[in-house]
């Protein structure tokens, strides 16, 4: 094996599933994570397609099943909360669905026995040479590993460190959204969930963990502002602003906010590259190709990578310029259509007066037409992109 201690930033989704193969692979396995902790709350994600074989060739089918939330009924409410049109079932709902914190959790379980973590901590430099990287951390302390992988999302400092600032590959959508954890006050059943939208803007709540408690959603179009995404308070008042003079549940869900402690806020935006590796480093998940929120496919990406990244290393006895190429090849493709679905979010939160008017008459008439069908199963599609080699 040439390459035995690796390097992984990020321990949400990516870095502990690919530390789970790793190790079953005779890796060596390290992850720093910038948070204290594994992060809980976060939004409902879904798996679909290859990301489903994945998940049954670890093990972990029956365990991701105990926490599942698959939405039920979604409905779009006016002010009033009168129902003036309701989503297709299994408009929002993959094959199978869970929030995000749960699962990074249930990820975090099956790896951490092998992985040596380190949290409250996070990479600043990367020196690489023949022989390996010597990498930095916040902290002080410098350690050298064979590989980095940057598994940090969307604001990965690995591809910073590696490959230049992060305005060389984000692509703004044009929406902001905002998710945090509220309590379950308007007594929603079975995982429903509420819509509701103006002109820019679409605020809503669903029903989580078996309706004991709900997720609080704020969603506004904006062209790129300038903010600190580590900054919570200034993203929350960024969130005031915009709607203080909503209707409806708006009010409540503002006062629900300044106790929320799984805040987060963020663009909808995509990274787009010409190569996920440099030298000793690669990129996985949404630090190389983030689809978006909008997509509802990042986490099945941030899976099948792992899989394959993990596979294409053990493959070739460690050999990373091969490993790279050859895990590279085969998610191009799945990362580009995953890009796609991602079309058209402006539809979602229109900001002009004609995209609202016919934004409300295609979700009321979408339940009752071939399109329905049609937009269910195109997400099912792209998730079939990548064929599993067994490695």
């Amino acid at each position: 094996m040439k390459t035995k201690h690796i390097l992984i930033s990020g321990a949400s989704i990516a870095g502990p599933a690919l530390a789970f193969w790793l190790n079953r692979y005779g890796f060596k396995v390290t992850i720093v994570e910038r948070a204290p902790h594994i992060r809980s709350g976060g939004y409902a994600i879904d798996f679909r397609g290859t990301a489903m074989q994945v998940l049954a060739k670890m093990n972990l089918l029956e365990e991701i099943r105990k926490y599942e939330t698959r939405s039920g009924k979604i409905s779009i409410v006016d002010k009033k909360n009168k129902e003036v049109a309701r989503m297709p079932d299994g408009f929002t709902s993959g094959e199978l669905e869970i929030l995000r914190g749960d699962l990074a959790n249930v990820l975090y379980e099956a790896s951490k026995q092998d992985t040596e973590y380190i949290f409250d901590d996070a990479v600043t430099t990367i020196s690489q040479d023949a022989t390996g990287a010597t990498v930095t951390f916040l902290s002080g302390n410098t350690r050298r590993f064979d590989l980095v992988v940057g598994a940090d999302g969307l604001h990965s400092k690995v591809r910073s460190v590696a490959f230049g600032d992060e305005s060389n590959f984000i692509h703004h959508l044009g929406v902001y959204l905002a998710v945090f954890t509220i309590p379950n006050f308007m007594q929603l059943k079975n995982m429903a969930g509420l819509f509701y939208g103006t002109l820019g803007k679409r605020v809503g709540i669903f029903s989580a963990k078996q309706d004991t408690e709900a997720r609080a959603s704020f969603y506004f179009a904006a062209p790129k502002l300038d903010y600190d995404y580590r900054d919570i308070n200034a993203q929350q008042q960024m969130i005031r602003e915009r709607f203080s003079n909503e209707e409806w549940q708006v009010p409540q869900l503002l006062e629900y906010m300044d106790n929320a402690t799984d805040f987060y806020f963020d663009s909808a935006s995509q990274i787009k590259m010409d190569t996920w590796s440099k030298g000793r480093v690669t990129l996985l998940g949404d630090a190389a190709g983030c689809a978006s929120p909008m997509s509802g496919m990042g986490t099945s990406m941030a899976v099948v990578g792992a899989y394959i990244l993990a596979g294409e290393l053990k493959a070739a006895e460690g050999e990373h310029t091969i490993a790279f190429a050859r895990y590279e090849a085969q998610m191009r493709d799945f990362v580009t259509a995953s890009q796609k679905l991602a079309d058209g979010a402006e539809w979602f939160v229109p900001a002009t007066r004609f995209k609202l008017w016919m934004s409300k008459k295609i979700w009321k008439i979408l339940p009752y037409t071939p399109w329905k069908n049609m937009m269910i199963e195109m997400p099912r599609k792209v998730a079939n992109t990548v064929t599993l080699k067994n490695y």
